[in-house]
C-alpha cells in the first residue's frame, strides 16, 4: 500500500489550497487527514468514510475545510480555505483499512505554509 500526498504550498492568510492523496489500495475503510505543526504532536483533522461518505472534522477546522474523495480514482482531497497561520504544519494523509484497526497506513506528507 502506498499513500502520495500532494498539493502543500505557500499561502498567505485567508487563501486556500487543495490537498490530495492518491492511495494504491485495494481495501479502503476510512481515510483521513493529520497534521503535524513545528514542535508539536500529530493531529487530527477530518475523516470520511470511504464507502459511506461520513465525515468527521477536528473543532478548529471545521466551517473552513473540506474532505471528499473519488473513489474510482482512490483519491482523497481536503479542500483548505479561509487558512490561517495556525494551519501551518506537515499534512498527511493516512488509511484505515477495517473497523476497529488504527491507520496503518501514511502518506509521506506535504508541507503547508500560511503566512500572516
Amino acid at each position: 500500500v502506498q499513500l502520495q500526498a500532494s498539493g502543500g504550498g505557500l499561502v498567505q492568510a485567508g487563501g486556500s489550497l487543495r490537498l490530495s492523496c492518491s492511495a494504491s489500495a485495494r481495501t479502503f475503510y476510512t481515510m483521513a487527514w493529520f497534521r503535524q505543526a513545528p514542535g508539536k504532536e500529530r493531529e487530527f483533522v477530518s475523516s470520511i468514510g470511504w464507502w459511506n461518505g461520513v465525515t468527521n472534522y477536528a473543532d478548529s477546522v471545521k466551517g473552513r475545510f473540506t474532505i471528499s474523495r473519488d473513489n474510482a480514482k482512490n483519491t482523497l482531497y481536503l479542500q483548505m480555505s479561509s487558512l490561517k497561520p495556525d494551519d501551518t504544519g506537515v499534512y498527511y494523509c493516512a488509511l484505515r483499512t477495517r473497523s476497529g484497526v488504527s491507520y496503518g497506513y501514511w502518506g509521506q506528507g506535504t508541507l503547508v505554509t500560511v503566512s500572516s
